[in-house]
């Protein structure tokens, strides 16, 4: 068994803002075992706030922004890097989630990050293999507010995972927004809902798995209807799904229906809720499912827990760093010379930022192996085509704002700054950028060099760079090229870059 840590003696917490309910679960792992320490849940319905034109309106923030003050206040006592909050499909969707995002963290006190689909079903199958660990291969799914996420699982290890753009709040408005329940209207909803699933077949076919199991609120909440009716033991079964819907049809309205063990936050999208999982109940051939114990609040704090393990031990291990190593191998990256450019910058960010937030110092790192990831697609303007594909690749444990924020370093390290110069408003990504890019000016030859031939000092708004008259007179045309990086640097207004020899 591993040996308890220092990760081991505090708190962690996760915050999921997703489309229908804001949840924070604070917990503790001790050798590998997990406590609860406190779970807070606000239905917010984020997701019935998108307009026509995929805007959040302004009611809908409004709600989740007095939910995270809330949240803020239970949070007091716990240090920021214990804590990682993410975000869900209704700001994957939202056209104004940049303007969302910085109130939220200002209503939280901490960053909020937006994942990705695959990412969100990867951490969901993360809580859940680890709450209800078993070694039968199985199938995951949990049916959120505006998403949908269907995971293989084997062990500890999601061996397939996808996202679908359908979910209980998305569903129940565009079938059932008038409050009524029909026969036609559930049809209608599951072919809907199947259309989106029908792509993924063959990756979920019932031969690859042999228990199934539904995570989150739409599962939990049919599981207890059906077993306060005694129709099952809470299991869902394709007979239990057709009595729900039978009695929903019954009811005719929403504000009729009555359903024992059905809450009241749930009643108004349950229509959606039946549907996907009658859809995936027939496509996927699941004749059973069983409500899981974990969630996506819990794999959140499984993986902040190993992000903190790996920066406690100083080094690589956690799934990101295997991402980006993997990417590597995949767009052909010359590791040889993303491995120069790395030490060269991260020693010069070191000496100018001793005291900087180490996730800096990682997102630093990240930009620098992957800084020619588009030679792969073109010699020419390849830092753009390296932005793009650091920002748009499936790389499991990055968020997508953590991958923008990487590829806004990588798309700013060669050429004018002003395509980043947005950029320069977020804390120390000035610092970041200025040492990616003396870093990849000193080993522009591709041959190793003098680690010790630069150093780099902030002096106020001036970062001052300083190399040896030997070493300039021996190496002129550098030296001339971090002349002209003088030049890039007095346009932005950001930082003062001084050379002195």
């Amino acid at each position: 068994m591993k040996p308890a840590t220092a990760i081991d003696a505090m708190p962690l917490a996760a915050v999921d803002l997703g489309s229908n309910s804001f949840r924070l679960e604070i917990g503790q792992l001790h050798e590998g075992r997990y406590r609860r320490i406190d779970y807070l849940k606000e239905t917010v319905r984020l997701g019935g706030g998108l307009d026509a034109n995929g805007y959040l309106t302004d009611d809908a923030a409004q709600r989740g922004l007095k939910c995270l003050q809330g949240f803020a206040a239970r949070l007091a006592d716990i240090e920021p890097a214990r804590v990682r909050a993410v975000a869900t499909q209704t700001l994957r969707e939202a056209r104004n989630r940049d303007d969302f995002l910085a109130r939220a963290q200002s209503a939280l006190g901490r960053p909020v990050e937006v994942i990705s689909g695959r990412e969100e079903a990867r951490l969901i199958h993360a809580g859940v293999s680890r709450l209800q660990p078993s070694e039968e291969p199985r199938l995951v799914v949990d049916i959120g507010g505006r998403s949908t996420e269907v995971i293989l699982g084997h062990g500890t290890k999601a061996l397939a995972a996808e996202s679908f753009a359908v979910g209980c709040v998305s569903l129940s408005m565009r079938f059932f927004s008038d409050g009524r329940f029909s026969a036609s209207g559930f049809r209608e909803a599951q072919v809907a809902a199947g259309a989106e699933f029908e792509e993924a077949l063959a990756t979920f076919a019932p031969s690859r798995w042999r228990e199934a199991l539904g995570s989150s609120g739409t599962a939990g909440a049919i599981s207890q209807v059906l077993a306060a009716a005694g129709v099952t033991d809470g299991t869902i079964t394709p007979q239990g799904l057709a009595w729900c819907i039978d009695r929903c049809i019954d009811a005719g309205r929403i504000d009729r229906l009555k359903l024992a063990g059905l809450k009241g936050d749930r009643a108004s999208v349950i229509g959606g809720g039946l549907s996907i999982l009658s859809a995936l109940s027939s496509q996927f051939g699941i004749d059973r499912l069983a409500p899981a114990r974990g969630a996506l609040r819990q794999g959140v704090i499984f993986d902040l827990a190993e992000r903190l393990d790996a920066l406690h031990h100083h080094g690589p291990g956690e799934l990101r760093d295997s991402s980006v190593a993997e990417l590597q191998r995949r767009f052909g990256v010359d590791k040889a010379q993303a491995a120069r450019v790395r030490a060269v910058a991260l020693a010069l960010f070191d000496a100018a930022c001793p005291a900087q937030d180490p996730a800096l110092r990682a997102e630093l790192g990240w930009a620098c192996d992957l800084h020619e990831l588009g030679l792969m697609v073109s010699h020419h303007d390849h830092h753009r085509h390296s932005a793009y594909l650091v920002s748009h690749a499936d790389a499991p444990g990055f968020s997508q704002s953590e991958q923008r924020r990487v590829g806004e370093l990588v798309l700013g390290h060669r050429g004018g700054l002003r395509k980043v110069e947005a950029a320069f408003s977020r804390d120390g990504f000035a610092w970041q950028l200025i040492c990616l890019r003396l870093a990849v000016i000193e080993c522009h030859v591709r041959a190793d060099v003098d680690g010790g031939a630069l150093s780099l000092r902030a002096k106020g708004s001036q970062a001052v760079l300083e190399v040896g008259s030997a070493w300039a007179q021996a190496h002129p045309r550098t030296h001339f090229l971090f002349r002209e990086e003088i030049e890039a640097w007095k346009r932005t207004g950001v930082l003062q870059l001084v050379l002195r020899t």
